[in-house]
């Protein structure tokens, strides 16, 4: 009986659950090799091996991608159209240098220093993603379009919202980088370390 009991409160609190009702992305990790022995020659791989992104294809030392999928409910109403829900399904890589070999000593602690402190920025892109499928998925959930029985024009209509959302995240992350890759910026400062062997 307790156990019963037990069970069934256990389930209730699972679906009474925020975490459980809402959702969560998947965050994965991939890393690319680098080699040397001195933090220049890590950061000189880096530039060779680093990976390319952008329409000119340049290289960087990190990168964070994201997949995001939908599962929409659009429902006639009378003469209107509802977006009732939005589910999303995203998925953030973030890709990063890991060295493959052993390292003296000292650089191997100045490389952990470097690591730990890009992983940390990615980290603030894979945020601002986050926050970004959150502002869609709030403008999206219970949109209405008048004149739309057949749910068409909801879609131009989302699709123009959502575009203005994605520009801001896309501004929001080129602002946070050109801050910490400017004079004195943090990661400017994690690459002179790691140069620097400190």
């Amino acid at each position: 009986m307790k156990t019963a009991v037990l069970t069934y409160l256990l389930l209730a609190c699972l679906l009474a659950s925020p975490v459980q009702a809402g959702w969560k992305p998947i965050e994965k990790v991939e890393t690319y090799a680098v080699s040397g022995q001195t933090g220049l020659e890590l950061y000189t791989s880096i530039g060779e091996r680093g990976p390319m992104v952008g329409k000119s294809k340049h290289r960087v030392i990190a990168y964070t991608n994201f997949k995001l999928t939908w599962v929409r409910d659009y429902q006639p109403r009378g003469d209107a159209c509802v977006l009732a829900s939005a589910r999303p399904k995203l998925i953030i890589t973030y890709t990063l240098p890991k060295p493959n070999g052993r390292l003296p000593a000292a650089v191997q602690k100045s490389w952990e220093a470097f690591a730990a402190g890009l992983a940390a920025h990615e980290k603030v892109h894979g945020d601002t993603i986050v926050e970004m499928v959150r502002k869609i998925e709030s403008v999206s959930v219970g949109l209405t379009v008048a004149g739309d029985p057949g749910c068409s024009k909801i879609r131009t209509e989302l699709t123009r919202r959502l575009a203005e959302i994605s520009q801001a995240q896309r501004q929001a992350s080129r602002d946070f980088d050109r801050v910490e890759f400017g004079q004195g910026g943090n990661m400017q400062l994690l690459i002179v370390a790691l140069l620097m062997g400190q």
